[in-house]
């Protein structure tokens, strides 16, 4: 039987995860950071899930207005590429967390646009641990020959991309499934993929908050003494932030958003678009300039700088020079603001910006 968690409505997704309220006890980010650090595996902790300040929601809904049309646009263009290149046994496969809404969108649009209610399923990955394969089990016992979509919010630098292609492989090498290892995203700034809506480096306000976006549901958990053999990748459902809860909002002001999109040819030829993961340039770079020991410290693109922002201990961000001024930025400069972190104008390429985690043992660059 499957637990009930997340706020999203039931017909939108359903959440492969299993419900570990009250069994592992959150952590402050500098604990968690040093633990990390001293080689704990960042999936067998959880981050304190804060409430997220007034001034803060203010943000996400200023670039929730500003934006909801265009990704709406972004939603439609590969939602229709998607259904272009699977149309039969289409079964949507989101990554917790940060692809459940988009996720959602694209089967809503599916729904608007073709008039079928395409499965949609979230499950877990893990960056150096893989994706949850009892989940994927679970999806091809409930839907034969399912032709499985996996999808995400956005790319960075390419490690969850680099992630999912090695558990397809594992996959297809244990259970001789084989699986197609494509991942959609609505942006793909360091170019890891050919199915995307756009390739700009912008604000997807689902990056803005953390669960209170993402239907209540914490990062992913996988702990031997929690995760047993048969169980799902864990999560927790944060049901006394429902007050503060923006899920369902944020998915319906962008659905609402589809009946106002101008008629537009989609080019359905994916073929000859790169995947070159050219956002590495910028990162290698970083790394050598910076004398980063890990490259896993480096986290680029809007959507991870806020992340680290949100979840990691900072030490640097670097932002644009040709983008310092722009507005999907100032939620950027506010919590730098609130956290003490330096910001230092930088040429990057492919980015607006780029968080970089503090090396707890080195110190601060």
């Amino acid at each position: 039987m499957l637990d009930n968690i997340g706020s999203y409505k039931s017909e939108d997704v359903i959440f492969l995860l299993k419900n570990i309220n009250g069994l592992i006890k959150e952590e402050d980010n500098k604990t968690r950071e040093a633990k990390i650090q001293s080689g704990v595996h960042y999936s067998m902790m959880l981050p304190i899930e804060y409430k997220p300040s007034d001034e803060y929601v203010d943000l996400f809904h200023k670039s929730l207005d500003k934006y909801k049309l265009k990704i709406a646009s972004y939603v439609r263009d590969i939602a229709l590429k998607i259904y272009d290149k699977k149309d039969k046994n289409l079964v949507l496969v989101s990554l917790a967390r940060a692809g459940t809404p988009a996720g959602i969108l694209i089967k809503r649009y599916l729904k608007y646009e073709k008039n079928i209610d395409i499965p949609h399923y979230s499950i877990s990955i893990i960056r150096g641990r893989g994706f949850d394969e009892n989940a994927l089990k679970y999806i091809l016992k409930n839907h034969k020959n399912a032709n499985i979509q996996f999808v995400d919010g956005w790319t960075g630098k390419g490690a969850i991309t680099n992630v999912l292609k090695k558990g397809v492989k594992d996959f297809y090498d244990k259970y001789d499934i084989l699986l197609d290892d494509s991942l959609a995203v609505i942006a793909d700034p360091g170019s890891c993929t050919n199915l995307f809506g756009t390739r700009n480096d912008f604000l997807l306000p689902s990056a803005c908050l953390n669960s209170t976006v993402s239907g209540l549901v914490s990062r992913t958990v996988l702990r031997e003494d929690i995760i047993k053999e048969n169980d799902f990748h864990g999560a927790r459902f944060y049901e006394e932030l429902k007050d503060e809860d923006l899920s369902n909002y944020f998915i319906d002001e962008i659905t609402n958003e589809f009946s106002n999109l101008k008629k537009e040819s989609i080019n359905f030829d994916i073929s000859n678009i790169d995947v070159n993961f050219e956002g590495l340039k910028d990162v290698n770079k970083i790394k050598e300039e910076f004398e980063i020991t890990d490259i896993n410290f480096i986290k680029p693109g809007v959507g991870e700088t806020t992340r680290v922002l949100l979840r990691r201990v900072p030490d640097l961000v670097l932002v644009n020079k040709n983008y310092k001024n722009h507005e999907d930025l100032n939620h950027i400069y506010k919590l730098a603001k609130e956290k003490d972190i330096k910001i230092k104008e930088y040429d990057l390429f492919n980015y607006k910006c780029c968080g970089i985690i503090k090396n707890i043992k080195k110190g601060s660059i």
